[in-house]
């Protein structure tokens, strides 16, 4: 029994430095590890930061050239029929939602869902016009649409209102 208590006196202290030191160096390596993640963190933050902002600006683009003043001004009638004249609108939408579709991957899931949902509003309004029976032809629809009597919202405003809000997000 005497050897058994001389040699847990004898062994107990540098029990109790090991696990103090395996505490410490634990506690020690994760800070590191946190410190290393944090870094590589920020430092590919300002490498992707650059690419955010340039895939905010392109969508803004887009939806600045969908914005059915500029839309109708740009793209004008090319026939008398007014469903050909919605068809190609939304081709010419469509295009150019086609051509930014990889900005998506800089995009919140929420942002590029209200992107998408603004676009097919758009498509939308354009094709109900098509049905009203005062319009006869591509270039009083053309006229309809610009001066927009329906008072219903721009979709590509409220779209880009949401853009704006998260570019924000992203310097708070």
């Amino acid at each position: 029994m005497d050897q058994i208590l001389e040699i847990a006196i004898a062994v107990g202290p540098a029990i109790v430095v090991g696990v103090i030191a395996y505490y410490f160096f634990d506690s020690f390596l994760k800070n590191e590890e946190g410190r290393r993640r944090f870094l590589l963190h920020k430092e590919t933050q300002k490498d992707v930061l650059p690419l955010k902002l340039q895939a905010y600006e392109r969508l803004t683009l887009f939806l600045e050239r969908i914005n059915p003043t500029q839309l109708l001004i740009r793209v004008k009638p090319v026939t008398d029929d007014k469903k050909a004249y919605v068809d190609l609108l939304a081709a010419t939408i469509e295009q150019e939602f086609e051509h930014n579709l990889t900005q998506q991957i800089y995009l919140s899931s929420e942002c590029w869902g209200v992107i998408k949902s603004s676009k097919n509003a758009l498509i939308q309004q354009l094709r109900k016009s098509v049905a009203k029976s005062e319009i006869t032809s591509a270039h009083q629809l053309r006229e309809y649409l610009i001066q927009n009597p329906d008072g219903q919202e721009n979709p590509t405003r409220v779209a880009l209102d949401y853009l704006k809000t998260e570019v924000r997000e992203l310097f708070n």
